[in-house]
């Protein structure tokens, strides 16, 4: 039977029952949800499982990000309202299996908080974020029933982006003291990595040339080494204080931007890109970014 989270049926729901206005409650967020899952709502949104969207609830928390990367607040306000739809998207299909409704998941987050903010209801003390922090994962820890700290790192989801999963992996070795004294520990191991690729490099040639292993059998053991290479960055980061997926992020859409630019010019030069040698095209490059050094600088 659907229902609004336990509330009467709604089977005696029409469209005509909802009205676009310009302001609506959560509850009326949750009874919209019903129907469209109802018999009578939606084609596409009843037909939907937790799996069959779980991917939209990723995007969305990135479009959200961006919103608050923009700085606009009526966009963020959007953006958050689109999270918040597929929590009560994912509790509704809940509800309809008798798995869990919007109040469980309410109420499990209300007492997190409690539970893991010990400094303000509890006995624990706690004057700085990172005493915050630190008291919030022994807490976590606690509740988890956690007996190593591998299972701690173990925890971390492997759904995160792959930059953002080191850094929260290499954050809960730190915890137990596994973690270089500054960032020059981290900088001297991408020297290292670097290296080791490039000696796996010469080594797994001379191997494929022997025919003692495969080009697919060295491609692993390289992407191997380049796998190191890529977590002491993020490890090298995180001691300078970046967030690597916010860095790398900001950096690809500088690339694009310096990349438009330079077909811009080039096209001013009646050519593609295509048929420019790579000299011309590092040129174009430059000039690319000269002419964004001076935007910056200008007077606002």
């Amino acid at each position: 039977m659907v229902t609004d989270s336990g509330s009467a049926p709604l089977f005696d729901l029409t469209s005509d029952t909802f009205t676009v206005k310009e302001r609506y409650t959560i509850e009326e967020l949750r009874t919209i949800m019903a129907f469209l899952r109802s018999e009578n709502g939606c084609p596409w949104d009843k037909v939907q499982t937790h799996d069959s969207i779980k991917k939209n609830l990723l995007e969305e928390a990135y479009e959200a990000i961006d919103a608050i990367e923009s700085g606009d607040p009526v966009l963020m306000a959007d953006e958050l309202g689109d999270v918040l739809m597929q929590v009560v998207f994912h509790t509704q299909m809940a509800s309809e299996q008798a798995a869990f409704d919007f109040d469980t998941v309410v109420s499990n987050i209300c007492r997190k908080l409690v539970s893991r903010h010990t400094h303000l209801f509890g006995q624990d003390q706690a004057d700085t974020p990172e005493a915050v922090l630190d008291n919030w994962e022994k807490n976590k820890l606690k509740e988890k029933g956690f007996a190593s700290q591998s299972q701690v790192l173990d925890d971390v989801p492997r759904s995160l982006p792959a930059l953002q999963r080191a850094f929260k992996v290499q954050q809960k070795a730190a915890q137990v003291g596994f973690d270089w004294d500054n960032p020059e520990g981290p900088k001297e191991k991408i020297l290292e990595e670097l290296e080791e690729i490039r000696e796996i490099l010469d080594q797994t040639r001379e191997q494929i040339a022997r025919a003692e292993i495969t080009a697919e059998q060295a491609g692993r053991a390289v992407a191997a080494e380049v796998g190191d290479l890529l977590f002491a960055v993020v490890n090298y980061a995180r001691h300078l204080k970046v967030q690597p997926e916010i860095a790398l992020t900001k950096t690809s859409d500088k690339f694009i931007r310096r990349f438009t630019e330079m077909e811009i010019l080039a096209e001013e030069d009646g050519k593609d890109l295509d048929e420019l040698t790579l000299n011309e095209l590092d040129a174009l490059w430059e000039a690319a970014k000269a002419g964004e050094k001076t935007r910056d600088e200008e007077p606002v």
